[in-house]
Parts: structure tokens; C-alpha cells; sequence
């Protein structure tokens, strides 16, 4: 049984199904892994084996990129994944802190590194004549190493939410330990078509989608996310499974419904951070099995959901998972709720999600000693995440470490909020966050994203605000953003820290303030003085 990336490529070595299909072009298995010789040799021949054999790609969802992930794996070198959004100082920032000595691009990112210093980088434009040239006249491949499970596959950073993103060691063994348990759970063989969609610099897609087709044989269909043409293009390549990280779920579902939306081949949705809504009415209007789970980049805590699972809930950890207070280093309360379901021990059953048993399969920040052992506190893993779980050891995320809000003397989470104002019809994205509040502590502000033909009003919102047991009167939203959209990352998380920086403003929608110690909101441009 393969226990790398290397190996399990290798199995595909003879495989004539095809295993990728793009722009009308198909490659076979057999096709696609030739490729990625080629490409390995010319690469290992401009490399310098005296420096960190680290290859950086600057790519899209392209074959290109599928072909230098192969090529890495086979040519025993490491794949650094940059962040094709990135731009100016802080591209070239990760691809000088990935130690990247040559760097892949095309045309259509090529111009991102102009004006760029770069020093000790060799670019690759692979979209042009000399790198079509250096292909035809690659010699036999002879790999830089042989890799072992754990020596690393990718560099793959994070998402940035909360700060710069940090380079993640992704270890060989990661793949082939990831897709076969996503193969067998829903029955996709040679036949299936993965529809990758999600960045393929990221470790979402790489153990979400990627590790399915390479564990099965199944073919890839490498495309850029968008929700308008999401169904058509599952219609037209027979997509039958398909992964997602943060928000598409929600894009899509956004999207006027059609009475034709079941008739799609699409069978499974993989991914994680779906709210249950999204869960629930993904797979009621396409006809398929949607499986969310918890995951991070750096994939140290393993979290998955079980049959009865409760609503709002993100399932049960795997051993070694559970929530402490930082400050105390010690486990938190169990969560006690009141007759409504509403948290009622918030100060001490919510603290941060962690691994007690240590890394996981988190093999460390590249270059980054410190992030490293910051993490690994008291011999355990800490994720950042708030989190609380109950008698019956059921996970509940509360967000992030930066989440917490002093409301009215009164501590309280952002998740919890955000997952009661996520059953409000019509509203289809939630950021819940705190702002300064005129007098002493926080306030909650609520950025809100409708459904494409949704509208909502300052009097409705109330009105479903009050018909919800489970809110708390200090947690109703003493602002309300209407946007026409969020700050996202490139894998569509939310990034609350610049709701933040723009405080309690309209951004570039509609801001409704509620009235001191009233359920009324009003319409305003700019909050009074």
C-alpha cells in the first residue's frame, strides 16, 4: 500500500483512463505522469541541489499545476504552492520565505512578479516557447530523492485570516493516508470525475479533492470556482464529486433555484466550514450527499461528523481532541444551555480547540521556529479555534481566538451568534464581530450577505431577531452591514480582521443601526458622533 505521494503516482504509471480534462483536451494517466517527468527533469537540471530543493508554482487550477505537483513527487522535490491572489511585497514575501529557487508561472501570472525583487529566483513562464523547447529536449528523469511518509510533499500556506500566511509542511504520507477513507465512503472508482475548483495551492483541494482522484483513478476536471457557472460545468464534464473550503456552498446556493437543479450527475460534496443550512440545501436542490468536517491547514486536529450529529455542531474529535482555557492550561467546563438551547456558561465552558496528544500530523512551519513552537504549547497542539462541547462530547466552534466580545459586562462568542442569525431567510453569508462600543467594551456588529434575490429590511430583521429563543438580548447586532459582499481569502474564509479595521461603517452597502436599548433599527450613513 502506498504510503507517498510518489508511490501511489507511480500506481498510475500504466493507467490509459483519463485522468485529466481541460478546455476540451484529455490527458491520460499514463499521458499525465510522462509530463510530469518532463517537467521534473528540466527542473532538477536548472536547479542548484546545494540550496533547498524548493519549486515554487505561481499557477492556476490549470493542468499545468496538476503536472508540477506530479512533477514534484516524482522528481523528489518540494512543491511550494503560492497564493496566485497575493500581490506586490507580500507575493514576493511568501515566495522568498518558501525558499522557492525556481518559480513555474504562465501568462496569466507572469506580470504579478513585474517590479518584483526576487533575488535567487529563477522564473519559469511555462505558457511560452523556451519552456515548451526545454520539455521536448528533457532528459530521463532522475529524481532528487526518494521520499520517505513523512518527509515533506508541499509547502502549502495558510489561509491568512489571521495574519500573514505561514508556510505548512505538508508530509508525503498526507495524500494516500486522506483518500482512500473519501474513496470508499462514497464508492468513487476510475469512473468518477473530480471537479477541483478549489485552489489548488491549498491544502483544502490537495486532500479534499486531489488525494480522491489519485487514491482512485478517477479523472480531474481542474476549474475557477464561480457559482454562476457551477452547474453547467457539472453538467457538461459529468462531474459526479466535487470539494469545497469556506463559502462556494453558499455562492452557489445563493444563485436563483431552478426547477431542473436535481438533474445533474453530481453525487458527493466534500469540504468543511458549510454552515448546516448550507448543508441541508446544497443537498436538497442538486440531489447529492454533502460531508462537512473541521480542518485547517495545518491538519493537527481531526474533528468529523457522525450520524446525529446535533445542528450547529461540527461532530466528534478524534482522540486527543479537546477544549482548554490557554490561560489556565487546563480542560473547560462542559456546556450547559438553558430551556432554549442558548449557551449559559460561556466564561467557562468556551476556550480553544486542541490536541492534547501534540502535532498530529502537523510536521511544522517552514522557517518559522517560533509559529512552531507557539503552537505546540505544554505538548500540545493549539489550533486558535474557540470551540466548547457538551455531555455528550459534541464539538461546537465559537470562532476564532479573536472573537471574544465583552458585551455589557458579559462575554460571549461570535460562532453561536453567527449560526442563529444563518436561519434568517433569505440571508445567505454572516460575519459576526465586535466594534468599540460608545460607552465601555464591544458591541456586536453583524456584516450580512442576501441571497441574490433576497431582500431584507430593518423591520423584518427585528422581527426574525425576536423569533429566535436562543438569542440572547445582549447578543442582538447593535449594527448590521448589508453588503453586496465579504473580504474573503483565496479559499473563501472570511476575513473578520478587516470588518474590523473599518468599524461600524457601510462599507459599500447599507449600515443599520439599532437604537439604545431597543429592538428598532434604523437606516444610516455614518454613525452619529
Amino acid at each position: 500500500m502506498a504510503d507517498t505521494v510518489t508511490q501511489l503516482l507511480l500506481e498510475r504509471a500504466d493507467d490509459d483512463h483519463i485522468a485529466i480534462t481541460y478546455q476540451g483536451q484529455q490527458r491520460t494517466w499514463r499521458e499525465h505522469l510522462d509530463d510530469a517527468r518532463r517537467m521534473a527533469s528540466v527542473v532538477l537540471a536548472a536547479a542548484d541541489p546545494r540550496r533547498p530543493m524548493h519549486i515554487g508554482t505561481l499557477l492556476g487550477n490549470t493542468p499545468t499545476m496538476l503536472t508540477a505537483i506530479a512533477a514534484g513527487a516524482l522528481g523528489g522535490y518540494v512543491t511550494a504552492g503560492i497564493n496566485n491572489t497575493r500581490r506586490g511585497e507580500a507575493l514576493a514575501g511568501d515566495i522568498l520565505r518558501a525558499d522557492c529557487q525556481i518559480l513555474l508561472t504562465d501568462a496569466e501570472h507572469r506580470g504579478l512578479l513585474d517590479g518584483l525583487e526576487l533575488p535567487g529566483v529563477t522564473v519559469f513562464d511555462t505558457s511560452g516557447p523556451e519552456w515548451a523547447s526545454l520539455l521536448a529536449d528533457a532528459g530521463e528523469l532522475v529524481p532528487y530523492s526518494e521520499p520517505g511518509p513523512m518527509d515533506p510533499f508541499m509547502l502549502i500556506f495558510t489561509s491568512g485570516t489571521s495574519g500573514n500566511p505561514k508556510p505548512v509542511r505538508l508530509a508525503h504520507m498526507l495524500i494516500p493516508f486522506a483518500g482512500p477513507p473519501l474513496v470508499e465512503k462514497f464508492g468513487i472508482t476510475a469512473d468518477d470525475v473530480c471537479y477541483l475548483s478549489m485552489p489548488l495551492f491549498h491544502s483544502a483541494a490537495l486532500l479534499g479533492g486531489y488525494c480522491v482522484a489519485a487514491a482512485s483513478g478517477a479523472s480531474i476536471v481542474p476549474a475557477r470556482f464561480s457559482a454562476s457557472t457551477f452547474l453547467d460545468d457539472i453538467r457538461r464534464h459529468g462531474a459526479t464529486y466535487m470539494n469545497y473550503v469556506g463559502k462556494p456552498l453558499a455562492y452557489i446556493l445563493a444563485t436563483p433555484e431552478q426547477p431542473d437543479d436535481t438533474d445533474n450527475p453530481l453525487r458527493a460534496a466534500f469540504g468543511n466550514e458549510a454552515t448546516d443550512h448550507d448543508i441541508e440545501d446544497f443537498a436538497r436542490r442538486f440531489d447529492c450527499k454533502v460531508w462537512d468536517g473541521y480542518g485547517s491547514s495545518e491538519l493537527a486536529i481531526i474533528v468529523t461528523r457522525e450520524p446525529g450529529t446535533p445542528t450547529g455542531s461540527i461532530g466528534k474529535g478524534f482522540p486527543g481532541v479537546a477544549v482548554y482555557n490557554p490561560a489556565t492550561v487546563t480542560e473547560c467546563a462542559i456546556a450547559e444551555f438553558d430551556e432554549n438551547g442558548a449557551l449559559t456558561n460561556a466564561d467557562e465552558a468556551v476556550g480553544e480547540l486542541v490536541n492534547t496528544s501534540g502535532a498530529g500530523l502537523f510536521s511544522g512551519y517552514y522557517n518559522d521556529e517560533a509559529t512552531t513552537a507557539d503552537r505546540l504549547r505544554e505538548g500540545m497542539y493549539w489550533s486558535g479555534d474557540l470551540a466548547y462541547r457538551d455531555a455528550d462530547d459534541w464539538i461546537y466552534l465559537a470562532g476564532r481566538s479573536g472573537d471574544w466580545m465583552r458585551v455589557d459586562g458579559e462575554n460571549m462568542t461570535a460562532g453561536p451568534i453567527e449560526r442563529i442569525l444563518q436561519r434568517i431567510p433569505g440571508v445567505n453569508q454572516v460575519a459576526v464581530y465586535p466594534v468599540p462600543d460608545d460607552q465601555v467594551g464591544d458591541a456586536v456588529m453583524a456584516a450580512i450577505v442576501l441571497d441574490d434575490d433576497a431582500t431584507l429590511s430593518p423591520d423584518g430583521f427585528a422581527t426574525a431577531l425576536a423569533d429566535q429563543p436562543d438569542l440572547s438580548p445582549k447578543a442582538w447586532p447593535g449594527f448590521v452591514r448589508i453588503a453586496e459582499s465579504l473580504p474573503t481569502t483565496a479559499t473563501n474564509k472570511i476575513v473578520k480582521r478587516t470588518l474590523k479595521a473599518e468599524g461600524a461603517t457601510a462599507g459599500d452597502g447599507v449600515l443599520w443601526v439599532r437604537e439604545p436599548r431597543t429592538r428598532t433599527y434604523r437606516v444610516v450613513t455614518q454613525v452619529p458622533a
